[in-house]
């Protein structure tokens, strides 16, 4: 479902929304992805790298922006070695392997079962919103498809699964569809949701700082619009 253009526009757009302001990627930049692409470097490797340089760059709070695309390279280049370490041998099933499974919170199976259920989810829900409106929302619900299917290959074929690193990836996809479905929602709407959420934490907002009031109430937001649209969550932790 992805091809060579949806590589080149998934990264562009996942830059471009981090950074939260349209910029034009350069001729540079371009050709940074096109080496990514001849390298065999996966799309949700990139991906998730940016998200990545993206998190820790806005966790110190520097004043200055991220301007080109070439700030995340050494990220994009640490996880995809990591990614080829995971690739070494071969997955075949074995009681080892439900050994290890045992240990873990998300045996393999159940993730896989997890990711192809989701896939299906938003899948359907496409197909019903392109009945209506072919709209941006529609067009981010069969992109989060595509991200699916090639993160559920992936998982299936590494030597060495990282649950970890997957959630990272699944985290991406949920705050591009999320930013979608802000801009999907009728403002009529957007605030009637919100003077909901005002009233129920209300009550707790005196026992609560500024910061956890404003992550409380965000995080809020997002499940009620995700409700409101019918989008599943992506998550391991709502396996």
């Amino acid at each position: 479902m992805l091809n060579y253009f949806s590589y080149f526009s998934e990264i562009e757009d996942t830059f471009v929304r981090r950074r939260g302001k349209h910029l034009l990627l350069s001729p540079m930049d371009w050709a940074l992805i096109e080496s990514w692409k001849e390298r065999g470097v996966p799309l949700h490797v990139a991906l998730r790298a940016i998200e990545h340089a993206f998190d820790s760059f806005e966790a110190k709070k520097r004043k200055r922006s991220v301007k080109t695309l070439l700030y995340c390279q050494e990220e994009v280049e640490a996880q995809y070695a990591e990614w080829l370490e995971s690739r070494v041998g071969s997955h075949e099933e074995s009681p080892e392997e439900h050994d290890e499974d045992a240990k873990t919170p998300f045996p393999r199976a159940v993730v896989l079962a997890h990711l192809a259920r989701s896939r299906e989810e938003l899948m359907k829900l496409a197909d019903a919103r392109r009945q209506t409106s072919a709209d941006e929302f529609c067009e981010a619900l069969t992109r989060a498809t595509a991200l699916l299917e090639e993160l559920e290959n992936d998982y299936a074929a590494a030597a060495q699964a990282d649950a970890r690193k997957l959630e990272d990836s699944l985290t991406g996809v949920e705050r591009m569809l999320d930013e979608t479905i802000r801009k999907t929602v009728s403002d009529d709407d957007l605030k009637s949701i919100s003077a909901e959420i005002a009233d129920q934490l209300k009550p707790y907002k005196r026992h609560m700082d500024k910061a956890a009031y404003a992550e409380t109430y965000e995080k809020l937001l997002r499940k009620r619009l995700r409700e409101r649209l019918g989008v599943p969550r992506l998550s391991l932790f709502f396996l």
